[in-house]
């Protein structure tokens, strides 16, 4: 072959390199802009966006004053006559039939680490309020999901449509891997209710669980009850101003709100970094109301992260 034929022959292979680098290039920069727009592999992103969501829930009881002692509206639009009834000092939950039954996902805290923190909240609290607080059954801390129908938007489904769903929320559970989380801090909302606000070490984010969960149940509420990004749990609910024995404390502060700052920061200053794993995902029917929250009607179906790839 003559010079002239190498050196053609030379470019050309020099071309072909060239539009291959070009090609590969583009195709780089398409998936990292397309993993931007994902939030299935950002931790951090995903952790800072808790921690602005969380500090603003810190806010609320400042902005809002302590609307519970008014019997203000809950977190879920219904009132705290809905669904407490507080009569001589003693409190009952309000349990209404849901109909249809609400039908909740939801990520479940064992009682190996759910039980210690319920302690630690009862013996903080319960000197101060007696019997004007409800405290979550330790048998049933959870992080609530996705609803796939909620009392605010029920969507209605037959036994075959429930049982399709809870087999779709089955095989996403196996896809997902366990949470190792930490308690980043408690907060006490204007609506009174005392919640523990999570961090994830490791496992998949609660952001990438509600998008699964949203692709394999289309007939699901659009509007959802929660922040996509948040991982919560209530440990109780405040129903009234403190006792009259704890009257003498409450004056050494100047309002109802630093008060229950004071009690917020006592029970930070034990748990606050408290680490649990997460390795169960539940469908729940709620038969009644809030029967989670509420030691209601339900019946359960748990499935076990698998943490298996798709």
């Amino acid at each position: 072959m003559s010079k002239t034929g190498n050196l053609s022959h030379s470019r050309r292979v020099a071309l072909i390199w060239l539009i291959s680098a070009f090609c590969f290039f583009a195709l780089f920069k398409m998936a990292l802009y397309n993993s931007s727009q994902t939030p299935l592999d950002s931790p951090n992103s995903n952790t800072e966006r808790r921690s602005k969501l969380y500090d603003k829930m810190g806010r609320d009881l400042d902005e809002h004053g302590a609307a519970f002692l008014k019997q203000g509206e809950t977190s879920q639009s219904l009132s705290l006559s809905d669904i407490f009834t507080l009569k001589d000092g003693s409190v009952t939950p309000v349990l209404k039939p849901a109909n249809p039954p609400v039908r909740a996902n939801v990520l479940y805290l064992s009682t190996e680490f759910s039980v210690p923190i319920a302690e630690a909240v009862k013996n903080i609290f319960d000197p101060y309020f007696d019997k004007a607080i409800w405290f979550q059954n330790s048998s049933l801390y959870h992080f609530s999901m996705f609803h796939a129908s909620h009392h605010i938007v029920p969507v209605p489904a037959t036994k075959e449509e429930i049982e399709a769903e809870a087999s779709s929320v089955e095989a996403i559970a196996a896809t997902l891997c366990p949470l190792k989380i930490v308690l980043d801090r408690v907060v006490l909302t204007s609506t009174g209710v005392l919640l523990g606000c999570w961090q994830v070490m490791s496992g998949t984010d609660p952001i990438t669980i509600r998008a699964k969960l949203k692709n394999v149940l289309p007939r699901a509420p659009k509007k959802q009850l929660y922040d996509v990004a948040i991982l919560h749990t209530s440990f109780a609910r405040l129903l009234g101003p403190p006792t009259a024995s704890s009257s003498t404390e409450r004056l050494k502060t100047s309002n109802d709100a630093h008060f229950f700052h004071e009690l917020v920061n006592r029970l930070n200053s034990q748990i606050r970094g408290f680490e649990a794993v997460v390795s169960e995902l539940w469908y729940v029917e709620e038969y009644d109301v809030l029967a989670l929250a509420l030691n209601g009607r339900m019946k359960t179906r748990k499935f076990r992260l698998g943490c298996s790839r798709e």
